[in-house]
């Protein structure tokens, strides 16, 4: 989400990162730092109506949802939290662990993150990001493309890893491999975009006068 900028070629640590100032939202992979500008309309309908249905499905369960912006922190063994090098803030996340919950965010990997593309983070969050994901042992990844109206589902297999995503299109219902009793209805998600992109229906014309 937003655009991702390299800063230099510095390496950074959570330490840094909550120095930084409270106004500018930041990720860290593997110590390099990535400006996040304001996300679009069309990505916050699509994050906010992804979160309303997984939330109201979660209720009375123990997975927790989270909405960005959440830190989530993925160390690389038992460093401590000043040390960690990877902060990464999913469009949503949920988290099944509660002893991973804590008032900073999550540490350690969540059960299942959603992304929603954007055309200036598409690489990292498919590439750099994405490969965070897995060496964190996150269980389940969603990479919600809006403009080619597809997803991308990454489950990690017995050995760790991803693997060749499941391609869907956004149409219809998908469930995650994490909640099969859930049905997420895209049609929903997508309703308010696809109205906004079809044209207002225009008036017949007047049938010419009788001679």
């Amino acid at each position: 989400m937003g655009h991702a900028l390299r800063q230099s070629a510095t390496t950074f640590t959570y330490a840094d990162y909550c120095r930084w100032p409270d106004d500018e939202r930041w990720e860290l992979i593997d110590g390099v730092a990535y400006a996040m500008a304001a996300p679009s309309l069309t990505h916050q309908t699509v994050v906010g109506e992804l979160f309303r249905q997984i939330a109201n499905h979660l209720v009375g369960k123990p997975c927790r949802p989270f909405v960005a912006p959440f830190d989530v922190r993925l160390p690389h063994g038992n460093e401590a939290d000043d040390d960690i090098s990877t902060v990464v803030q999913p469009d949503i996340t949920v988290v099944c662990d509660p002893a991973k919950l804590d008032e900073r965010g999550c540490r350690g990997a969540p059960d299942w993150a959603i992304e929603v593309l954007s055309p200036g983070t598409a690489a990292k969050d498919q590439i750099q990001k994405l490969a965070a994901y897995e060496r964190a042992g996150v269980r389940e990844v969603w990479l919600v493309h809006p403009t080619d109206g597809v997803v991308s589902v990454y489950a990690l297999n017995p050995q760790g890893r991803y693997g060749r995503p499941a391609i869907h299109e956004t149409i219809g219902t998908l469930a995650p491999a994490l909640f099969a009793d859930f049905l997420l209805d895209w049609d929903l998600v997508f309703q308010e975009i696809h109205a906004r992109r079809s044209p207002p229906p225009t008036a017949d014309a007047p049938c010419p006068p009788e001679p």
